[in-house]
């Protein structure tokens, strides 16, 4: 059998955490095994639908690089064909009309409640003959569903699940107005897409059982369930955005790399041991339902940002640079300079050392990107006292007598310098920190002065010293 799995968010709002979750386990299990991931939007909440809601999810996944197989399935357009399967149930028997007013049925909560009874449907028109219908009422179609015995589900996660039928009442399938219900048209989408495993949040689990309940009617085989229990906040309570619980493109706007949200998402539920660095290629290796833990798992912000910095660390520099390169750009209000790309570039193994999102990355690489005469922080103006100017003035000429432009040629001289004059290293390196990047922290000086190159860096030694 070749696997077949399915995302099937609806389009009422941003790919949340969980979603994207969802998402990647389902990519990651037909990947491992060879078969077909598919996407579905699930769009027929017509009010609450938007095409933004839906842009974002596409965006998402697309920033997520989970790269889904065939066409983009719309649940909507498809009313025509859950109808036609609704109305092939009730010539076979095993749905039926039900013209009970909505008053009616609100009058039957209302005495059910009183009485201390279970909410459901009872069936008043199960057994009667639609000529009993009262005038001007149109009905909906309920699932026939079984009144004895129990529905089972064998859950790749949960284990086997059951409930009493007499728990489960005739769900509608068929709204009075000729629309599906939600419940009735996912399972028929994934009958028509050869959905062999539906993997979601263990919030769907009371929906397996009245599904396998449509599958049964339909004598459809019944797909394989694992539902994944939900992500909490650290506090363990159900999570939301006072936790981080943000949108997957707010996630990318503050510069994660989507490698480094892969791990951390694969990491909350899923585990191979006690590693924690999974790379992509190995988690596709590595994935199965069975791994996945029957608790729920914690989102902690602090350590998605330590793993990102981890997959910062390791990036290729140039591919990295072009990943910063938009956030640069947009901090200058303008694009990058040949030159400054180049100076970057020469700069990026000590800048990503320091960096933990693509963000801070950009903030520190910003005194590379600066028009001469650069930006001075107060700290850094603070450093260029007469002393400190003094410093710098003497230095730049022992540099521009260097043949050789290079970290060690630099410190050498910087280390000469302040030997000849007997003075701290401090005394001289932090006044030659200001003037080359305009703030009173950076990382190496040696580097940054082999970075920026020989002439930018006594360019912006000369503007320092005036």
């Amino acid at each position: 059998m070749k696997v077949v799995t399915r995302f099937a968010p609806s389009p009422t709002g941003y790919l949340h955490i969980g979603g994207a979750r969802t998402a990647l386990f389902n990519w990651l299990y037909s990947r491992h095994t060879g078969g077909t991931f598919r996407l579905r939007i699930e769009d027929t909440d017509r009010a609450r639908s938007t095409p933004e809601a839906t842009q974002a999810i596409l965006d998402g996944l697309k920033w997520l690089e989970l790269d889904w197989d065939g066409e983009t399935v719309y649940q909507f357009p498809r009313a025509p064909r859950h109808a036609e399967v609704a109305r092939e149930m009730l010539a076979k028997g095993h749905a039926y009309y039900c013209y009970a007013s909505p008053e009616e049925l609100a009058q039957m909560r209302e005495e059910q409640k009183k009485a201390g009874k279970s909410i459901r449907y009872d069936g008043r028109w199960r057994d009667r003959d639609p000529k009993e219908a009262p005038p001007g009422v149109k009905p909906v179609i309920r699932l026939k569903a079984p009144a004895t015995g129990e529905t089972v589900v064998e859950d790749l996660v949960q284990g086997t699940v059951r409930v009493a039928n007499e728990q489960l009442d005739d769900m509608v399938l068929l709204r009075a107005d000729g629309t599906p219900t939600y419940m009735h048209s996912v399972v028929v989408d994934d009958h028509d897409m050869g959905i062999t495993h539906v993997i979601r949040g263990d919030d769907h689990l009371t929906n397996a059982f009245r599904q396998s309940q449509i599958y049964a009617a339909m004598g459809w085989e019944i797909p394989r369930f694992a539902h994944v229990p939900l992500i909490h906040g650290q506090d363990g309570a159900k999570l939301s955005k006072r936790h981080g619980a943000l949108g997957v493109e707010a996630y990318r706007d503050m510069g994660f790399l989507p490698e480094a949200m892969r791990n951390y998402l694969l990491r909350l539920g899923w585990g191979h041991g006690d590693v924690d660095i999974i790379s992509t290629a190995d988690a596709v290796k590595l994935f199965d339902i069975g791994d996945i833990g029957r608790s729920p798992s914690r989102f902690d912000m602090a350590k998605l940002t330590n793993m990102s910095g981890h997959y910062i660390r390791a990036a290729d520099d140039k591919a990295l640079l072009a990943r910063a390169e938009p956030f640069l750009a947009k901090k200058l209000g303008r694009a990058l300079t040949a030159a400054q790309t180049e100076r970057l570039l020469r700069g990026m193994s000590g800048l990503k050392q320091r960096a933990k999102t693509l963000l801070e990355l950009a903030d520190a690489a910003l005194f590379y990107c600066h028009e001469r005469p650069i930006p001075m922080a107060e700290k850094a103006k603070a450093l260029l006292d007469d002393a400190g100017r003094a410093h710098v003035r003497a230095l730049a000429q022992a540099f521009a007598a260097m043949g050789d432009w290079s970290e060690a040629a630099a410190e050498a001289a910087v280390r000469a310098y302040v030997e000849s004059r007997g003075a701290k290293m401090g005394e001289a390196a932090q006044p030659l920190r200001a003037a080359l990047t305009g703030q009173a922290q950076s990382p190496g000086l040696f580097e940054v002065m082999a970075a920026l190159g020989r002439d930018e860096a006594l360019g912006r030694l000369a503007d320092a010293s005036k």
